[in-house]
Order: C-alpha cells, then structure tokens, then sequence
C-alpha cells in the first residue's frame, strides 16, 4: 500500500515526514509498540534508508531522511509503514496487559472498512506529506522540531533526555539507533 498524498518529487532528497496512527490515537503509551519502530527503523537502513533524525511520539513518528542505494522514498516508508502496522496490530491482539485492546482493534477494523486498499485493519494514516528540505536552515529547523516535540508536549524537560528519539546523538552521545547520519551546519 503506497500512500496516496505521498509526493516525493525528488528520489535522492532530503525529507521530513510525519505519519500518524489513524485518530490520532495515543498507541504508542507502552514502550513494546515503539521498540517495534526502532526495529524497523533499523532494518530499513539495510535498504537504503538513510536517518538524519527521529521521534516517536505517543501518536505518530517524525523522520528526516533520505533514500540511498536508488530506492524510492515512497517504498521504503511503504514498507516500513506496512510491516510495523501488521507487526503492532498483532502485537496488541497478544498484549495481555493491553487494557485498550478492545477499543484499538476495533477502532483499526473500522478504519480499515472505509478504505479499499486495507485488508483489515488501518493501522497508520496514509497521508505523509513529505517535505523536501532544500537549505542547511531548513534542515536544522526541521531536526530541532523532531527533537523538540517531547519537550513541546511535556514528555521531558530536555530532548536529550528523551530516549525514543536521536536527540542524545546531536548532543554528541550514543543514541539507541546505530548509524545515525548526524547532520551538522558548518559556519565558513
């Protein structure tokens, strides 16, 4: 399932994107769903996917990478989208201590209803609006909304402090993702 607002215009550029669960639903409560995203945010770099920065939120995931190797952005994220929605979904049926259970699946089998590219269960929203990042600025702006958004939120008071996040790798510490691409503005 390729998303359908997902315009990535240029193939090797830099990208911010942000995908939601659909409702905006706060699944990612219980740290068992967001180990599942750092998976397979790892194994997408043996595809091709290039991280500079990313958060997972309780509700949604912020990125800014680029695709190496000659993969379509579009079918790296499709893939990695695709995966941790089965991954987490049947991750939920088998949590027993997943007291909404209930609710979620239910909630994703009627999300799933109402579109005819969805088995079953809709899991992430389809629409990422990509955002191409063009100037070192941008870059930068871009990064430091990914890393501040759990201080934005409350969840910490510094976004180092935030450990499902890369903000310790730009504080020149070893985050939980290896191979992070730290992107560094250079004054000449």
């Amino acid at each position: 399932m390729m998303s359908r607002n997902c315009k990535f215009h240029n193939p090797e550029g830099l990208y911010f994107i942000s995908f939601p669960v659909v409702g905006w639903l706060d699944v990612f409560i219980l740290n068992e769903y967001k180990e599942i995203l750092l998976d397979s945010l790892f194994c997408q770099k043996n595809k091709g996917l290039e991280i500079n920065a990313w958060c997972v939120m309780l509700s949604h995931v912020h990125l800014v990478f680029r695709s190496i190797d000659g993969q379509k952005p579009e079918l790296l994220i499709g893939d990695f989208k695709r995966f941790t929605s089965k991954t987490i979904v049947n991750t939920i049926k088998e949590n027993p201590i997943e007291s909404r259970k209930e609710f979620l699946l239910n909630f994703f089998l009627k999300e799933g209803a109402k579109t005819s590219n969805v088995n079953q269960y809709q899991f992430w929203r389809h629409d990422n609006k990509p955002i191409e990042l063009w100037s070192n600025h941008v870059i930068n702006q871009k990064i430091n909304y990914v890393h501040q958004n759990p201080v934005e939120t409350g969840l910490v008071f510094r976004a180092e402090d935030y450990r499902y996040s890369n903000a310790i790798d730009y504080s020149d510490e070893k985050g939980m993702l290896d191979d992070i691409v730290v992107f560094r503005m250079f004054d000449f």
